[in-house]
């Protein structure tokens, strides 16, 4: 029953949060000299911030440390990460929007936990049940939400005790959103080539290749924060400088492409359509955005990275713009995350089962060549990716 008004709960706040970004992103394209006003965009989220005492926020880790630990998850996480990202995408920061949606789902669960008195152990898996509720009802991928939750956490182990509680969570939540007439994020494949010995090769050629774009986004996320912090001490000067460095660039290239989210840009190249350049750029406007204090979240944007390239490097080896753009797209999110099995499902629910084979390669060479690095600081390393060894250990920075 508990999982169950999680997902009617969660679901309602995460349709209310879809519908809000789908305005504010139709208004900024509809007004392109909003984005001019993104450096007092970011002076009222640090200031929300201050004054909420949340100066230091951590972001998704603050989630994911609360699992894992006897550490609370203030209320106050889900009222500023849902004004603070719908904020920041309508004056043109770029980020994403799952990775707010599993604040705003956590953070709710911990409110709900704490209400109903229940203990620590059973708050951690109302955590789990608020993210994977969030995370279906944005995304439409109930399966993927409901795992990705008790994977995400500690890499090498589930937390299965939270399985029944987050499938009911994730598919109220899907249901909620289809009932407010949310469509499921899906895409189709254009080319699929039979399994065979060359474009097997190919594939894994460009998981590899994945692997270690996913390891450089990382990178470049955690030292654009830690240089950002150094650069510039005062939050307030941080981010007007940061909105300048995503200003100018986007003034100087003349698109808006990378700008918000970037689902168009997904959508084109897995039509077979990308500039080359464009992984780069999200990877260094994701980085300005997000290290500078702009709220939001990093899945869509890995999404954007890995799909960009891998239509490039489709090209370039000769096999499936399309089907690379899909199976960049679910390597790099492999990579980043170090969640293998709900990179499968999502790669099944956003794309069908055709060229299953194609993904299951990508996804597990991207996951062992990724390493120990991941977008989340909070993320433990419990088991080794590589032997039967214990580690218990972070994420690298």
């Amino acid at each position: 029953m508990i999982s169950g008004a999680m997902g009617l709960g969660v679901g309602l706040i995460s349709c209310l949060f879809y519908y809000c970004m789908q305005y504010v992103v139709d208004y900024r394209k509809g007004h392109p000299g909003i984005l001019f006003g993104l450096p007092l965009a970011g002076l009222a989220i640090v200031f929300m911030y201050e004054k909420a005492g949340r100066g230091n926020d951590r972001g998704t880790n603050t989630v994911l440390a609360a699992i894992r630990t006897e550490d609370e998850i203030p209320v106050s996480v889900a009222p500023l990460i849902f004004v603070s990202t719908v904020i920041t995408h309508l004056f043109g920061g770029s980020s994403g929007r799952e990775g707010a949606a599993l604040q705003l789902g956590g953070s709710i669960g911990s409110w709900f936990g704490r209400l109903l008195h229940m203990d620590r152990k059973d708050i951690n898996i109302i955590i789990m049940c608020g993210m994977s509720a969030a995370f279906s009802a944005l995304f439409g991928t109930p399966m993927a939400a409901a795992i990705f939750s008790m994977e995400v956490v500690s890499v090498g182990i589930m937390y299965y005790a939270a399985l029944v509680p987050c499938v009911f969570s994730a598919l109220i939540a899907q249901g909620v959103a289809k009932f407010l007439q949310i469509a499921p994020e899906r895409f189709k494949i254009l080319e699929v080539p039979q399994m065979a010995l060359l474009p097997a090769v190919k594939i894994v050629a460009l998981a590899a290749l994945c692997g270690g774009i996913s390891v450089v986004f990382c990178i470049l996320l955690h030292k654009a924060a830690e240089k950002g912090r150094e650069w510039f001490p005062n939050p307030y000067l941080r981010i007007i400088a940061a909105s300048i460095m995503i200003i100018v660039p986007t003034l100087l290239i003349g698109s808006r492409d990378y700008l918000g989210a970037g689902m168009e840009v997904i959508e084109r190249s897995i039509e077979g359509h990308v500039k080359p350049e464009a992984f780069v750029m999200k990877m260094l406007f994701t980085a300005v955005t997000l290290s500078a204090g702009f709220k939001g979240g990093e899945i869509v944007p890995s999404f954007f990275v890995g799909a960009t390239f891998g239509c490039l490097a489709g090209q370039l080896l000769g096999i499936s713009p399309s089907l690379c753009a899909a199976v960049g797209m679910v390597a790099v999110f492999c990579g980043v995350t170090n969640s293998p099995i709900t990179s499968l499902l999502i790669a099944f629910e956003l794309f069908g089962f055709e060229g299953a084979q194609y993904f299951l390669l990508a996804v597990a060479v991207s996951y062992m060549l990724s390493g120990y690095y991941g977008l989340y600081q909070s993320q433990k390393i419990v088991y080794s990716k590589y032997k039967t060894e214990y580690l218990d250990r972070l994420t690298r920075k």
